[in-house]
């Protein structure tokens, strides 16, 4: 019997939020200077943020600026005027009202001399997984279905924007949801009932769905928890169906191997699976602070080794071949990293 379970989290949750809210600033640098090199935190509690990092750019923007951007990420993923005055004042937040401190300085010139001669910026081990199933992006069921339930949910007028899902799928069958998602006290009944068809119109009519397991649940985004930038990893990947590796690609440029290598080993397993027909395959990467060389190896669902080999193609290869210098990291944040390849 094979058990697989993973979680989502749309953007509207407080984690995903900051993830977001870095992404956006990225974008308006790379919009600038397509090698502007990146590193930025946020960590977001009620109305108050703070903006941390590194950035060294040809294109500069004030800290007022960068507050400025914060405020217009938070309010693009939802969270406007109009939003609080629904939810109310002590169950959520407006971007127009957040406060942001800010605090970002340059690449550190030890982190840069490696760069500048094409190696990675950092050390590392980085995983991705394929899976044969082109109807589900080539990614674990239990983790498509997760997405597109919790995407949905995002999306809809059902609810709030601070959305998770959990689904287990038990020998390729989905048997149970977990759904937290913002109700209305006074059109909660009638919501549950759309969540639950929807879930079962998706994930199969064997599907428990279990909805709110508190009971209730009104009081969300940053007044409920706290958010930093980073935190979602295994929901920003494959779920429960992968190791993880390196850090968080968000808020990164594409020298940062979080970035590029990530992306690069779900390509590698991508390409790897269709050539030899397998039903699953995983791929680590391994790369040395400012080297370009990397250790690529493929393994099959059970762990078994495939192939080994050292590859020495240079990060700005790398990064140009993965088209990563585009500004589109807030969609790709928005949306999901991997399993839209053939879309």
């Amino acid at each position: 019997m094979k058990v697989q379970t993973s979680e989502y989290c749309a953007v509207g949750h407080p984690d995903r939020l900051c993830d977001y809210a870095v992404s956006y600033i990225l974008d308006r640098y790379l919009e600038h200077d397509p090698n502007a090199r990146v590193a930025l935190e946020l960590q977001l509690k009620d109305a108050n943020a703070t903006l941390s990092g590194e950035v060294t750019s040809t294109y500069r923007y004030s800290h007022s600026e960068l507050a400025e951007f914060v405020r217009e990420a938070i309010r693009k993923v939802g969270y406007t005027d109009e939003y609080l005055g629904k939810w109310g004042e002590g169950n959520t937040i407006s971007g127009s009202g957040v406060e942001v401190t800010v605090h970002v300085s340059q690449q550190s010139g030890d982190i840069a001399q490696g760069v500048n001669r094409d190696g990675w910026g950092d050390q590392g081990i980085f995983h991705g997984m394929a899976v044969n199933d082109r109807k589900h992006g080539y990614m674990p069921l239990d983790y498509w279905l997760a997405r597109e339930i919790g995407t949905a949910l995002y999306r809809s007028d059902w609810g709030g924007q601070d959305v998770k899902t959990q689904v287990t799928v038990i020998d390729g069958t989905a048997v149970e949801c977990v759904v937290a998602i913002p109700l209305d006290p006074v059109t909660e009944y009638d919501m549950r009932n759309l969540i639950t068809s929807y879930v079962k119109m998706l994930a199969g009519e064997k599907c428990e769905v279990v909805i709110n397991g508190t009971g209730r649940y009104v009081t969300h985004g940053p007044i409920g928890d706290c958010g930093t930038t980073g935190r979602k990893l295994v929901a920003d990947f494959y779920g429960g169906n992968s190791k993880i590796g390196g850090g968080s690609p968000w808020g990164k440029d594409p020298t940062k191997a979080d970035v590029s290598l990530n992306i690069l080993a779900r390509v590698k397993a991508l390409d790897y699976l269709k050539e030899h027909g397998l039903d699953e395959v995983h791929c680590a990467i391994c790369c040395c602070i400012g080297r370009a060389q990397i250790r690529v190896s493929f393994f099959d669902g059970k762990g078994e080794l495939l192939d080994s080999r050292i590859e020495g193609d240079p990060p700005s290869h790398i990064i140009e071949q993965l088209g990563l210098r585009t500004p589109d990291y807030a969609e790709r944040c928005k949306r999901g990293l991997f399993g839209f390849e053939e879309k």
